[in-house]
């Protein structure tokens, strides 16, 4: 298989991407990157200085992909705020369900793993989450302007449904049961329909 040069490096990084949400990040060792990749060891250290860097790369690219993914969905002005939350949340649903077998969420799947080990990809990881957050921010704003969304502090309620779906997901994942999700979603419905107590 030839790849052109000029696609080499998001082949490389494709690759490592769906070998890392069967196995996570640790366990994926270069010599496997590159016979899955069909590239030779000069080419992962041409675009890549280690597998550190390589994993902060895959990350922020992850994280570019889905906040264009976010930006687009909440820039449907057909829908309410409140609409565009929940169909955001219904999709996070749908992906997680399988994600005992895959984990396709990177936030999800080395967070835990990676904190501890690598301080740059922890900052990517927390860089791109704090950019997920100012996004579900701004559409729970928008949702409090048209009325479709209780009156609440937009911030912390962001952050509060980011932080549960995390955590929905991860019981996913422990309990091959869909049940965690399907409660973050009943709970997300109410947190963004009900006044809060001052």
């Amino acid at each position: 298989m030839k790849i052109e040069t000029q696609s080499t490096r998001q082949h490389i990084l494709d690759v490592g991407y769906s070998l890392i949400v069967k196995q996570g990040f640790s366990c994926l060792g270069l010599a496997q990157l590159l016979k899955a990749a069909q590239v030779p060891k000069g080419s992962f250290y041409h675009y890549f200085k280690s597998k550190e860097q390589f994993g902060e790369a895959l990350l922020a690219g992850y994280f570019e992909q889905y906040q264009a993914e976010l930006d687009n969905l909440f820039a449907n002005s057909q829908l309410s705020g409140f609409e565009r939350q929940m169909q955001y949340w219904q999709k996070w649903l749908h992906v997680q369900q399988d994600g005992c077998v895959d984990q396709k969420c990177l936030v999800v799947k080395l967070s835990a793993e990676v904190a501890d080990l690598s301080e740059a990809m922890r900052l990517v990881l927390l860089q791109g989450s704090a950019g997920i957050i100012e996004r579900l921010t701004q559409c729970i704003q928008a949702g409090i302007a048209d009325n479709s969304i209780c009156n609440q502090d937009a911030q912390a309620t962001a952050e509060l449904l980011y932080h549960m779906w995390l955590g929905a997901s991860l019981m996913n994942k422990l309990g091959h049961s869909h049940t965690a999700l399907e409660r973050a979603l009943a709970t997300t419905k109410v947190i963004l329909t009900t006044k809060s107590v001052s």
